[in-house]
């Protein structure tokens, strides 16, 4: 893997990131979505925004059923943004993004950046599950370890 840079692991360590990207993996052998965290060390304007631009240079639209989510931060300016493509999006609702981010807020105010994250991976990858459950065949399509910058 390689190695991030400096902010990223003043914000997690080496092993956080292991961690979170474990996370990943094992929500996603439970659902045929797709989970993606990526750090950025800044955002000047709007963290939705700025997600959305992530999640296409990401490819995440790319997945099959449209079922990609990725867990925005900008790490230098606490930014955050959840957001879902359009087949997850229509399932779960505007306020099931809400509530995760508020969930991820509330362990980075404890600083408990790690535990925020994978306690949000889980959760996806329960309500992914539900909607979106694994099939024999399902391919990982995208990258489970944490991306930045």
């Amino acid at each position: 893997m390689a190695r991030h840079p400096r902010w990223v692991r003043r914000f997690l360590s080496g092993a956080d990131l292991d961690e979170v990207a474990r996370a990943v993996t094992e929500a996603e052998t439970h659902t045929a979505a797709e989970i993606r965290v990526h750090l950025d060390a800044r955002c000047a304007g709007d963290p939705l925004a700025q997600a959305v631009k992530v999640f296409d240079r990401l490819g995440m639209y790319r997945t099959a059923e449209r079922h990609g989510v990725l867990i925005y931060i900008a790490v230098g300016d606490r930014k955050l943004a959840v957001i879902g493509d359009t087949g997850i999006h229509e399932r779960v609702g505007e306020e099931y993004w809400r509530r995760l981010a508020a969930s991820i807020t509330s362990h980075f105010r404890e600083a408990r950046a790690r535990d925020g994250l994978i306690h949000a991976v889980r959760e996806l990858g329960e309500a992914l599950g539900r909607h979106f459950p694994r099939r024999p065949g399902d391919a990982n399509e995208l990258s489970d370890t944490v991306s930045a910058g």
